[in-house]
């Protein structure tokens, strides 16, 4: 198979949006009287969007009431805040101009809502990706292979020449559902040992690898 579409997830794979996300589920905890989370509890609670993640959050008796109040007290202080601490990961911009000097097509699919994907992107990869897609309706949520199936439509491509990064357990069975080999990368919000158990086709530690990879499939 020789790939020329790339279809990144973006929190974990190629921004680091974890200390945003941790302040914002803190914010909407205390202010709400609940108990704050540490980093290590919202690491392994991102991966299956926001809604979920204040749901795991939130403690285990919380009624759906106040459990509502606390999501949207998380919107819109995400909404105001999700670029305080973001950043790209190491080496991870350096790979995407690399790939769009090849001529690669580009793409995000992400379980975060719409509008901070697509704010998220534009600052931090402007004019990079040929398309970005987040959580919206008619969409559904990865592991469905909604948002993967979009791009690839947007990007007039075909799934046997496509590969799709990302970094959790919901990415490696996004991309099995979209019938497209993973790559799943060990620098996000799951440990090497926990991707090791998924099976995806590839493993990497490291941005650049991605490079080798996509050789062997020339």
């Amino acid at each position: 198979m020789k790939a020329d579409t790339i279809i990144f997830d973006l929190d974990g794979t190629i921004l680091d949006t974890l200390e945003d996300l941790k302040n914002s589920v803190n914010h909407a905890l205390s202010s709400n009287n609940l108990p704050e989370r540490s980093l290590a509890e919202v690491r392994s609670f991102v991966g299956n969007g926001i809604r979920l993640l204040m749901e795991l959050s939130v403690p285990v008796d919380t009624d759906s009431a106040l459990l509502d109040k606390c999501f949207d007290s998380f919107r819109v202080h995400y909404k105001e805040n999700s670029a305080n601490n973001t950043k790209p990961y190491e080496g991870v911009v350096e790979l995407l101009n690399q790939l769009k000097s090849k001529g690669y097509k580009l793409a995000v699919v992400s379980n975060k809502a719409d509008f901070a994907v697509q704010t998220l992107v534009a600052d931090y990869f402007d004019g990079i990706f040929d398309y970005a897609v987040g959580e919206r309706e008619g969409i559904r949520r990865k592991p469905c292979p909604d948002s993967v199936n979009d791009a690839l439509l947007h990007l007039a491509s075909d799934k046997n020449s496509a590969v799709y990064v990302g970094d959790s357990e919901v990415d490696v069975e996004t991309a099995r559902n979209a019938a497209i080999p993973c790559v799943a990368v060990t620098w996000g919000f799951r440990d090497k040992s926990v991707l090791e158990g998924l099976s995806p086709e590839y493993i990497i530690d490291k941005p650049s690898q991605l490079m080798d990879i996509l050789d062997l499939m020339r």
